[in-house]
């Protein structure tokens, strides 16, 4: 298969460019079709959907693999879907984003959060088939072994099959602690909210700052939420979407519409 006819696959994250994860995704990746890389020039994590408006963005192409056309972004994760999209790969098709692999879970309420999930919205956004990669596990020296192999079959599949009326999934790998990966579940996003402590310091001017922690909280743990499938050591897989909307809750507003003065 000649390169013009590969599938074109745009890789970034939120981690930055030198991050295991997203070297782990390249080397899925770029057995699979052209891979383009643009990440960010230092780590962008929970930058949601963050765009740069008062400044100027940089380009910089960098050799990190071997062989693979990658560029850093002094942007957030959005940023480099954008420039990737609009400067680096106009009018070219891109076939598949893919994002990631980050050092920590986004299920649940942290899809909101996420840079990695961010940039793989932006992409879908635009049309294009997206898939955001996460492992439950933090730590730089993380273990990305066991999750390989799904990670490829989801890729081909995206690739073979399209996403139907979705354009996007969420994809959380459980940790390895749990044992082997007992399969993939197609699940819903769980509830779910962060209870934030605030660590306060001084610093060396004597100004006082404050450093955000804190935990995440859920009782949604229902089977079929993404929460359980992780807790029980599968995949989870949720289909996502941009819209915002509570079809649900439109009814009981109905009423407002007949309101037509205010007196």
């Amino acid at each position: 298969m000649s390169k013009n006819t590969r599938p074109l696959i745009l890789v970034t994250n939120d981690d930055g460019m030198f991050a295991p994860g997203i070297k782990r995704l390249v080397e899925i990746a770029r057995h699979m079709g052209e891979v383009i890389v643009v990440a960010p020039n230092s780590p962008q994590s929970a930058k949601g959907h963050a765009v740069t408006l008062a400044d100027p963005i940089r380009l910089n192409q960098v050799d990190v693999f071997n062989g693979i056309e990658a560029y850093e972004c002094s942007g957030t994760p959005v940023d480099c879907v954008k420039l990737a999209k609009n400067i680096l790969l106009k009018n070219r098709k891109i076939d598949l984003c893919v994002s990631g692999i980050n050092h920590g879970s986004n299920a649940s309420i942290n899809i909101i959060y996420s840079g990695t999930m961010s940039a793989a919205m932006e992409a879908s956004i635009e049309g294009i088939h997206s898939i955001g990669f996460s492992l439950e596990d933090y730590a730089m020296d993380a273990n990305f072994d066991p999750g390989t192999p799904w990670i490829r079959l989801i890729i081909e599949h995206v690739l073979s099959n399209g996403l139907a009326d979705s354009k996007l999934l969420n994809v959380n790998i459980p940790h390895s602690s749990l044992g082997p990966i007992r399969g993939m579940k197609i699940c819903r996003q769980a509830e779910g909210r962060w209870e934030e402590e605030f660590v306060e310091g001084v610093d060396p001017r004597g100004q006082k700052f404050y450093w955000l922690t804190g935990n995440f909280a859920t009782n949604d743990t229902v089977e079929g939420t993404d929460i359980s499938a992780l807790r029980e050591g599968f995949i989870s897989i949720v289909p996502s979407s941009h819209d915002l909307t509570h079809h649900r809750a439109i009814p009981a507003l109905k009423s407002l519409e007949s309101i037509k003065h205010i007196v």
